[in-house]
């Protein structure tokens, strides 16, 4: 088992949009191991390459009540999302300690390629779907919070930051 740190906020790999996978490699999968150790170590539902530093569109979602469920998604692209909407409380280990409610489509259609390199449609429902998309934001250069208004955003940071500091 390899667990790998997150990076904190604001590193600027958690802001930039990551890089196309060209290919499944032996060495995405070992990230991917990494990745899902390292979610499953949190505990989280799903991680992004990005927030341990790997700036390649790379994600892991694993929302089953069992675990050993992650699916393992290269250049993951979303086709189609509900109308309806569905709330959810959702953080992240590179900002600890706070978490935000955010309203996201309750179900969404997938495109990406799976971990024998084959382009892959799969629909999420509730918690699947809001993990998947929390994570293509990352891939994306973008925080959960970035879906609040700018002063509970601000907020949020600043109350992070004030946890931060009182370690």
């Amino acid at each position: 088992m390899t667990t790998r740190r997150c990076l904190p906020w604001p590193n600027s790999c958690l802001k930039t949009p990551a890089a196309d996978v060209a290919a499944i490699t032996d060495d995405v999968r070992a990230i991917w191991d990494d990745m899902i150790d390292t979610m499953d170590a949190m505990p989280g539902y799903g991680l992004a390459a990005v927030q341990i530093g790997v700036p390649l569109r790379l994600a892991v979602v694993d929302c089953s009540d069992a675990r050993g469920q992650a699916i393992r998604m290269a250049n993951p692209e979303i086709l189609h999302a509900s109308i309806q909407l569905r709330e959810h409380e959702e953080a992240s280990p590179n900002l600890p300690g706070v978490s935000a409610v955010i309203a996201r489509p309750r179900a969404v259609t997938v495109r990406f390629l799976n971990a024998d390199g084959v382009q892959e449609y799969r629909d999420f429902v509730d918690l699947w779907a809001t993990s998947v998309q929390h994570q293509i934001d990352h891939l994306a250069g973008k925080m959960y919070f970035d879906h609040l208004s700018q002063l509970k955003r601000k907020m949020l940071i600043a109350k992070a930051e004030k946890q931060r500091r009182a370690k």
